[in-house]
């Protein structure tokens, strides 16, 4: 569905995030008693009674600095505001109406939606409605008391709120496929966002730690709908002090839980680190699917052994991630940009593919006849009765032995390799279940069990 969107708005530290969460009944949003913890939009689903609608927390707003990233900030909450429906205007009431407040009101009264001015921090009932009443100078209408973090006066403030929007446009449902954007701080992860998006949907900065919410985008290519979450850069954890990096590090791990792929970004220019190594295995311990973008190719000076020098340094490191393909991009200058939902389709047309059980068993068959198990010690011989795919997402098979510990970690590889030369499973990983005797006598007796 086309949702209605609502643009929650005010200056740093009156808790925006609080109230996102608040309305969103999730704790996605960052909350600190930092300000400017908040710098991109990020959008949360929400609903009250039977209407659904989008909540985008924006950055603090403040008009009389430049400094850092407030120019930047300024610019999302535009952007947000133009293509709301609605706004949430939200102020302090324990410290009362300031000249920011002021300058905020005068800039959102030239605003072509409705504004609804909540007054958060409002804890007692009584003692809120005086302090609410100070701020109908803003000249913004009927102030609401709320309390974000307890929920009191919420329902009032939407109850007029929804009577506002517009009704959802219907849309042909559709699967939404997920896609993580992981890496180290500063590879160019919000670049990339911005230029698959075709617009300026995260800040960039070349300042290490711009990103600090898990971003979602949802976006439209060949009638498919996909959803980006751009992430924190993920640095080693020793250098993670508790905090605004601590909790998008977080969201950032579980941004991979949630996705179906992940693009692992890396910098060409610095080539693959150790902190890199193990962001990769994280992925592939989650079982997700995955794409390798080298990103800013275009800042390396090459020649025609260049990209094939690359490409082995990265399968030296990455070796744990043969199965993913590479792509080298430039998201400064959109080279090849393009081409990442293409890699994206096929990884996870892998990562959720089903095979026939007579198929694998004509794989281990021809397996088996090129290189039977190995033999122990004592003279006995691992046997394979027989494999069947028992899931997907990532492809998961299980192999019915007669005694797990006959095969090797050789064999185990060797097998691996012949389902991946045989059936492909390009771009995901796959996972091998070695089940003996006593594993299938269990599973037949609860079978059994499970009939009477």
């Amino acid at each position: 569905m086309a949702l209605p969107i609502v643009a929650i708005i005010g200056r740093p530290n009156v808790g925006k995030s609080t109230l996102v969460n608040r309305l969103s009944q999730t704790q996605n949003a960052i909350v600190h008693d930092k300000p400017g913890i908040t710098r991109d939009r990020t959008y949360q689903f929400a609903f009250w009674q039977d209407r659904e609608f989008l909540v985008v927390d924006t950055g603090g707003l403040v008009f009389d600095d430049d400094s850092e990233f407030l120019p930047l900030i300024r610019e999302q909450a535009l952007t947000a505001i133009t293509e709301a429906q609605a706004a949430l205007f939200v102020v302090d009431g324990q410290a009362g109406p300031t000249v920011t407040d002021q300058e905020i009101a005068q800039w959102l009264r030239l605003q072509e939606v409705p504004v609804f001015l909540a007054v958060n921090k409002c804890e007692s009932i009584e003692q809120g409605i005086i302090q609410a009443a100070q701020f109908w100078e803003l000249n913004l209408g009927n102030p609401y008391p709320i309390s974000a973090i307890h929920g009191n006066g919420t329902g009032e403030l939407l109850d007029d709120l929804v009577e506002k929007l517009p009704e959802s446009a219907e849309l042909p449902d559709r699967d939404i496929l997920n896609i993580a954007i992981v890496g180290r701080p500063n590879v160019g992860k919000s670049t990339l966002l911005n230029t698959i998006t075709g617009e300026s949907r995260a800040i960039v900065s070349p300042v290490s730690g711009t990103t600090r919410d898990a971003i979602d985008m949802l976006v439209e290519r060949n009638d498919k709908t996909y959803r980006i979450i751009d992430t924190a850069g993920i640095r080693r954890k020793k250098n993670v002090e508790y905090g605004a990096e601590f909790f998008g590090i977080n969201r950032a791990f579980k941004a991979i839980r949630r996705a179906d792929v992940v693009l692992i970004v890396i910098d060409a220019v610095d080539g693959i680190t150790e902190q890199d190594q193990k962001l990769a295995n994280r992925v592939m311990e989650e079982g997700r699917a995955a794409v390798i973008v080298v990103n800013k190719w275009d800042a390396v000076e090459k020649d025609s052994y260049t990209i094939y020098e690359y490409e082995k340094h990265i399968k030296d490191r990455f070796y744990f991630l043969e199965w993913a393909e590479m792509l080298f991009t430039s998201g400064l200058t959109g080279k090849r940009v393009d081409k990442i939902i293409d890699f994206v389709d096929r990884a996870a047309e892998q990562h959720q593919r089903r095979v026939s059980t007579s198929v694998i068993n004509e794989v281990l068959e021809e397996a088996i006849l090129w290189h039977s198990p190995p033999t122990t010690r004592q003279g006995k011989q691992g046997k394979i009765y027989y494999g069947t795919q028992v899931s997907s997402r990532p492809p998961a098979i299980a192999l019915f032995v007669n005694d797990p510990k006959r095969f090797n970690d050789n064999y185990r590889r060797y097998i691996e390799r012949q389902f991946r030369t045989s059936l492909g499973f390009t771009g995901t990983p796959i996972r091998i279940f070695w089940r003996g005797k006593k594993a299938r006598e269990m599973e037949r007796s609860t079978n059994r069990a499970t009939k009477v």
